[in-house]
């Protein structure tokens, strides 16, 4: 690829994320071109990127990597396989945001060592996964996650109908999930990705435990990381903006995105 050529990146998913990420892109980003994109929806998804100063090609997702070096994956849950097996397959660089979808499918990281592929998972609305990181060079006791949230952004998870929980009228702090990162991503696939990527960070999804909380009294979501180690002890807090779109995520999420993009193209790298 010639070094005056940017990187050509695709977007997977024009939701809450995805279309923040697409009109940063288009706004410019240096050695990054919004060149691709795709939904479940593509008449919709045209008319929704039309007013873009550099309207990208709208595409079935396993075009994508035809059109792009780069695939970010924004979709639900359910549509992951169906973008990350062809540009994993193609040896493009794979960005998901459905990380706990990732932990159901070991086999892809096998396919991207055979097709010279990365797939580059993005900090998302979490903290400090560079330090989670340089701890698990040396040994990791213990990774616990605490994961509390107003009750309308729980609304409608898995675990939540599974169990019959009630969310409405809660008068206080309700303890909804106590198991580890693997079942919680099942549990709640859109809103606990922080936990799976902590734990790909760590110790792996099996050893990293999460609790979950529905906390009427809040209006962020919020994440405590505790975090014991033959090299540290740390502890770490992060309180987000839900998006106005979807209250789920965070509005740091798409930005986590874009940083993790703009490091493929940096001189200067600053982080683990």
């Amino acid at each position: 690829m010639s070094e005056n050529r940017s990187l050509r990146v695709a977007v997977a998913g024009l939701g809450a994320i995805g279309m923040k990420v697409a009109r940063r892109l288009d706004a410019g980003v240096d050695g990054l071109s919004l060149t691709a994109a795709s939904a479940n929806d593509l008449a919709r998804a045209a008319q929704r990127v039309s007013g873009f100063s550099s309207p990208p090609k709208i595409v079935a997702s396993e075009r994508l990597p035809d059109h792009a070096d780069i695939v970010v994956e924004c979709a639900p849950a359910a549509a992951f396989r169906a973008i990350a097996d062809p540009a994993i397959g193609a040896g493009r660089v794979f960005v998901p945001i459905s990380v706990g979808a990732l932990l159901s499918h070991p086999d892809l990281v096998a396919l991207a060592e055979t097709t010279g592929a990365k797939i580059i998972v993005p900090t998302g609305a979490l903290i400090g996964l560079d330090a989670v990181r340089a701890a698990a060079e040396g040994d990791i006791s213990s990774v616990r996650m605490v994961t509390r949230k107003p009750p309308a952004s729980l609304a409608g998870a898995p675990h939540i109908e599974k169990n019959d929980i009630r969310l409405d009228g809660l008068n206080g702090p309700l303890k909804i999930f106590d198991g580890t990162a693997r079942e919680g991503a099942i549990g709640f696939p859109a809103n606990v990705n922080v936990a799976a990527a902590l734990s790909l960070a760590g110790i792996g999804p099996d050893q990293t435990r999460l609790e979950v909380w529905a906390d009427p009294a809040l209006e962020r979501n919020t994440h405590h990381i505790e975090v014991e180690s033959d090299s540290a002890r740390f502890s770490m807090t992060i309180e987000n903006v839900p998006s106005e779109e979807n209250p789920r995520t965070g509005k740091i999420t798409a930005q986590s995105v874009i940083a993790a993009l703009r490091r493929l193209t940096q001189t200067l790298v600053v982080g683990t």
